[in-house]
């Protein structure tokens, strides 16, 4: 056998101050460890890119709202305000939930950005994979996609760069047109992919009454889906509370069937009949919204029948992020 070479005691650190840079994950690590750059500065770095963040829109205007667009809704669209204002050569910035080859971003002609919201992202942090395209985007040349990359580890995020003081209202498309400024006039080509798109998206209907609500038909039933931004727990105790009372539906033929997580937020869902559009919803869900402010303000334990009506929603949770 042949013998093992002797371990030499590792060289001392000679870069102690600054930045260490970035080098091959199997080359020795610059800060003169002796080690390989994965096993020593290299996983600090590789831990910082991959970290999920659990409610990557926290702290944003309309948070709930993001994460419906994010998850639950097909077209949408929403006119995004920077923190610095926008460039001269950049008329305006939207987001939208998907866009054409699903390109994370696209510089129209006129200079306009459009950033796609429902894309895969390379690292954990949404938040920061989104602000590194919509950088990439405002200086990309008009009429041009913009091409998915890695986000740098200490990148800003959408936080640093949307301004916090305005606000986020969602615009619900029936389709995709928006993403054509002249759809009417669109090549063949184009105006069979949208007619693809469009029929393959659901419709959907945001309630003007209630935050973040958002009705939508499917062929057998139609529901509603409630991006709330209560805690988790406190939610579910007050959604318990009130289906143990037989109070959390929305009306006749109407039934809380469970919910969904997402980007760090609860999506209480209602099965509604087929012939419930979004208009009658209005009213029971601003009822419902007022049954529910007070049952979060009961502090109270659980009765047992409120127990096993939570652990009946908590059995019924479908985490999407």
């Amino acid at each position: 056998m042949a013998k093992k070479r002797p371990q030499t005691k590792a060289a001392k650190a000679q870069l102690n101050d600054g930045p260490i840079p970035v080098v091959g994950a199997r080359e020795p690590c610059p800060c003169g460890s002796g080690r390989r750059y994965k096993a020593c500065h290299g996983r600090a770095a590789a831990h910082a890119v991959t970290e999920l963040v659990q409610r990557p829109f926290e702290g944003l205007a309309g948070e709930c709202d993001w994460v419906a667009l994010r998850e639950l809704v097909p077209a949408a669209t929403a006119e995004l305000t920077l923190r610095d204002g926008l460039p001269d050569d950049v008329p305006s910035v939207t987001l939208a939930t998907v866009l054409p080859m699903a390109w994370p971003a696209l510089r129209r002609d006129d200079g306009s950005v459009l950033l796609a919201l429902q894309n895969d992202t390379s690292s954990g942090d949404l938040s920061r994979d989104l602000a590194d395209t919509l950088q990439r985007a405002l200086t990309a040349e008009p009429g041009n996609p913009v091409a998915a990359q890695r986000a740098s580890a200490d990148g800003p995020r959408l936080q640093d760069l949307l301004d916090p003081e305005a606000g986020f209202t969602p615009v619900v498309h029936a389709g995709f047109e928006f993403w054509v400024p002249d759809a009417e006039n669109a090549s063949a080509e184009v105006s069979a992919s949208l007619e693809r798109a469009n029929a393959a998206a659901i419709p959907t209907v945001l309630l003007s009454g209630t935050d973040a609500a958002y009705w939508c038909e499917t062929p057998e039933k139609n529901h509603l889906r409630w991006v709330m931004p209560y805690p988790e727990e406190q939610l579910l105790d007050a959604l318990a509370r009130l289906h143990a009372a037989g109070t959390s539906s929305l009306g006749e033929g109407t039934r809380l069937v469970g919910s969904f997580r997402a980007h760090g937020l609860t999506v209480p869902v209602w099965d509604l009949p087929s012939a419930m559009g979004a208009e009658e919803c209005e009213k029971p869900a601003a009822e419902f919204a007022e049954r529910l402010t007070a049952a979060l303000a009961v502090d109270t334990p659980l009765t047992g029948d409120e127990r096993r009506a939570r652990g009946g929603l908590t059995n019924r949770q479908v985490t999407l992020s």
